[in-house]
């Protein structure tokens, strides 16, 4: 086991990758009674058209991902849930664009519990039987989510901007994508993804690296892992263009809500470079866009948003793009009105006052973070399965330049790649 520290933040992280190919990460915190366990593997919802080395090309339907997580819960001597409960933890599991996570926090038992987490997701149970009846279980999870108006607008701006790359598809699918899935189609999915050599153990709170790492190589080398090659993604050539530049959904709102953002085309950039895209962008958008930004104080003392008027950037495996808005009495005017401001800025420059202020209190919140356990571990798997290590964020901060984030305004805010999705009661 390699012990890395990192003097700039207090901390010292301990690494060993298993035999079997398993990465395991473990970061003590001395004093901290919780404990946050992730398991993880590289696996998303949109892996669904992949080879692994030496095998045939395979496409599987869409939310397989998103349903695999969801069966790998059950056990053939009942839910896993109660398990944990009973042993004090609190466990769940979630899948995003590019990963799938399970994981416990706990007080106590911190053994068993890690036990039990590398057991059950090491333990496929799937019967045609229990296949069938999730088809009817994430179906209405799916009918649910069509009548939620955030979730309509925020995938309805993701539809508007892509063409063909499956980031623009539903985490869970559709109704019709999961009734194709079968027992064979989730074995084939779980060979693939949750072999160990793509997947991740992170463990942080007041542990003993060392217990911690015995542990996990006992619990792995009583399991028959067999080397697999490395797994190939293919994604259709996206268009650098948008689909569509504005949809509008109808539903029962009180007031319409509206989502708008920029596409970024031709997107390649990884490890370090994605990291320092993503980190300028994020401290773009604080300056031009947090509630202590100009722009979001004239858009409010005009009434042209509310509280929840926010932003968001995300960059993946052959995609970047923008998220912003919120509830809205005038989804055109809101628009027009931040793009004007926004062009007045490009022609200005930001202001190294702002710039000063945003970045530090990035910095300020990256620091509070590595306070929370839950924060440290998505995170850490978040920027791992990228190439980047967490701890590499705070140097990227301190070298940022004013010059970066300008360039990245007049770059990214192209309103040739604006798309818009409104959800309102009524078409206009």
């Amino acid at each position: 086991m390699q012990a890395i520290p990192y003097p700039h933040v207090k901390e010292t992280l301990y690494v060993e990758q298993l035999p079997n190919g398993l990465s395991v990460f473990i970061l003590p915190k001395e004093g901290f009674q919780k404990t946050y366990a992730t398991f993880s593997t590289k696996y998303g919802s949109i892996d669904n058209h992949f080879q692994v080395q030496g095998g045939e090309k395979k496409q599987v339907p869409d939310g397989i991902a998103h349903f695999l997580e969801h069966k790998m819960f059950e056990e053939p001597t009942g839910d896993i849930f109660a398990v944990f409960a009973s042993q004090g933890a609190s466990a769940n599991a979630f899948t995003s664009f590019d990963r799938t996570t399970y994981l416990f926090s706990a007080t106590e038992h911190i053994h068993e519990n890690l036990t039990t987490l590398l057991n059950f997701v090491q333990n496929p149970y799937f019967t045609n039987e229990n296949v069938e009846k999730e088809k009817g279980i994430i179906g209405q999870e799916i009918k649910m989510y069509q009548d939620n108006a955030d979730w309509r607008s925020y995938f309805g701006l993701i539809e508007t901007m892509y063409h063909n790359h499956p980031v623009h598809i539903d985490i869970a699918g559709t109704v019709e994508s999961i009734s194709h899935i079968t027992k064979e189609l989730l074995y084939d999915c779980y060979h693939t993804f949750y072999h160990p050599s793509n997947m991740s153990l992170f463990v942080v709170g007041g542990v003993k690296p060392e217990e911690i790492i015995e542990l996990v190589r006992q619990n792995q080398a009583a399991k028959d892992y067999k080397p697999q090659g490395n797994i190939e993604r293919y994604f259709q050539q996206e268009p650098a263009s948008v689909k569509q530049k504005e949809k509008v959904t109808v539903l029962p709102v009180s007031l319409p809500k509206c989502l708008f953002g920029c596409k970024e085309p031709n997107q390649t950039a990884q490890g370090k470079e994605l990291l320092k895209r993503e980190l300028t962008m994020k401290v773009l958008l604080d300056i031009l866009l947090s509630p202590s930004s100009a722009i979001y104080q004239k858009l409010y003392d005009e009434q042209l948003i509310s509280d929840n008027f926010g932003t968001e950037y995300n960059i993946g495996e052959n995609y970047a793009f923008s998220v912003v808005g919120g509830d809205t009495k005038d989804p055109n005017l809101m628009i027009s009105r931040i793009k004007d401001e926004i062009d007045k800025v490009k022609e200005q420059g930001i202001q190294a006052s702002d710039f000063e202020r945003s970045r530090k209190k990035k910095i300020g919140g990256f620091m509070r973070q590595l306070n929370s356990p839950e924060a440290i571990a998505n995170e850490f798997t978040k920027y791992r399965f990228k190439g980047i290590e967490l701890f590499d964020i705070l140097p990227v901060y301190e070298e940022m330049k004013l010059e970066e984030v300008n360039e990245r305004l007049r770059e990214h805010f192209d309103w040739n790649q604006l798309a818009v999705s409104i959800v309102r009661s009524e078409q206009p």
